[in-house]
């Protein structure tokens, strides 16, 4: 007769099914999921497109962004971001936000306008020859999503600039 294979010992379900979740980049942790579903909202549908959270770890937030161009503009609007992101939890869920070069899976934006932001009022207040500049240093940059991103940040710093001059 033949001897049956030395049974290997058996695990409780609960950590094999966290292991599976973790290996699709599934949330196992049902108020960490419900914080990271938030990450669209905060961003907005251009960004969201581009980038993919993965876990919270010590009120740090980790998202994988598809290209270091990305992930560049996205230092420049970090604050913003963490602001944003802690005003929809409602409470500070973050205090810093770790950008890494990952997969990102596409997924279509849900609108080509840019999100609602205070640019549109900041630029109003910019000189013609501030508006001239932008323009100039965005025209040759192709990704029409990331020229507007690009303006929208160069006219909030020469906004903010302006305001720490006269203030």
């Amino acid at each position: 007769m033949r001897r049956r294979a030395a049974q290997k010992k058996m695990e409780p379900l609960g950590p094999v099914l966290q292991k599976a979740l973790k290996r699709r980049h599934v949330p196992f942790d049902l108020e960490e999921k419900r914080i990271l579903a938030l990450w669209d909202q905060a961003v907005g549908p251009q960004i969201a497109a581009q980038t993919r959270p993965s876990r919270i770890r010590a009120r740090t937030l980790f998202v994988a962004v598809s290209t270091s161009v990305w992930m560049q503009q996205l230092h420049f609007l970090k604050e913003n971001i963490i602001r944003q992101f802690n005003s929809l939890a409602q409470k500070e869920e973050i205090r810093n936000i770790f950008f890494s070069l990952g997969r990102v899976d596409a997924r279509p934006a849900t609108s080509s306008a840019p999100p609602p932001s205070s640019a549109s009022e900041a630029s109003r207040s910019l000189k013609k020859r501030d508006l001239q500049m932008i323009a100039d240093c965005t025209k040759h940059i192709a990704d029409e999503e990331l020229r507007e991103i690009v303006k929208r940040v160069m006219t909030k710093e020469i906004s903010r600039r302006r305001l720490s001059e006269t203030g």
